[in-house]
């Protein structure tokens, strides 16, 4: 099975990248720009092998294009590249609504009561094999690569967080020794980001990460692509533990901009 799978991907990979999707990657994913050559062509592969093995379907009206198809799974490549995986095993469906739409929420409340309530969201991650996404809120939070903010990045980051079968902000690291300097460092940050808030200091971390360590988790993770160069300075360590599992730098392809004298 798993050495067909490899056979499978290796000729899906080896097909000339479509001329069309590239214009919308161009023209819907600026980060793939500040790629370099040899990371745009992996970035082609793992869309390939996205497209092939995961079904989309449009919901509340909306009709499923290869600009939305291939714009969602550019922004779920990006999280790939480098990696050793399995082009996220547990994932099958994306759902896509044409904007934010309304779901319902269980949350427990400090004195440990349970409630229901209904939220206008722009994404969430399933652990039943499901991404859902609003197509309004794709475009728009992937066309500002400065603002910190980026649902498909952020649901994505779910899906690797929930392949060890939990969602707890610690994914699949490739060394068991991995785990001590993850929990170390993501746990002194997340504490460091409640007592802001608790103490109403003003934080370069959403406030949505202090939810629960999975979303933070995937809070950061948007960070890291989005603002990498502010991330690393003020969150060295925090910066680190991402680099090491992702395997990319994103500062390092923020070049400084030139002065010139007149």
């Amino acid at each position: 099975m798993f050495g067909f799978k490899r056979r499978q991907r290796k000729r899906i990979r080896a097909r000339d990248f479509p001329p069309g999707w590239l214009d919308i990657i161009q023209r819907n994913v600026p980060y793939y720009q500040r790629l370099r050559e040899s990371d745009q062509r992996e970035l082609q592969r793992d869309i390939q092998v996205f497209l092939a093995e995961k079904h989309f379907e449009g919901c509340g009206g909306l009709e499923i294009t290869d600009e939305i198809r291939v714009t969602i799974a550019a922004l779920a490549s990006i999280l790939l590249l480098h990696r050793e995986n399995d082009d996220y095993p547990l994932l099958q469906s994306i759902l896509v609504y044409p904007r934010a739409y309304l779901a319902k929420g269980i949350q427990t409340t400090p004195d440990g009561l349970i409630q229901e309530s209904v939220n206008l969201r722009g994404g969430e991650s399933w652990d039943r094999g499901a991404v859902v996404l609003s197509w309004d809120d794709v475009r728009k939070t992937a066309s500002d690569i400065h603002d910190g903010h980026n649902v498909a990045l952020h649901e994505f980051a779910h899906q690797l967080d929930q392949e060890d079968g939990d969602a707890d902000g610690a994914p699949v690291l490739k060394n068991r020794s991995r785990y001590l300097a993850w929990a170390r460092v993501l746990g002194e940050e997340y504490n460091h980001l409640l007592e802001a808030i608790e103490n109403h200091r003003r934080t370069d971390i959403d406030t949505y990460g202090a939810t629960n360590p999975a979303e933070f988790f995937a809070v950061i993770t948007e960070l890291f692509f989005e603002k990498p160069v502010q991330f690393k300075r003020r969150h060295p360590e925090l910066y680190r533990q991402l680099q090491i599992f992702y395997r990319q730098d994103p500062a390092i392809l923020e070049l400084p901009r030139k002065t010139h004298k007149l």
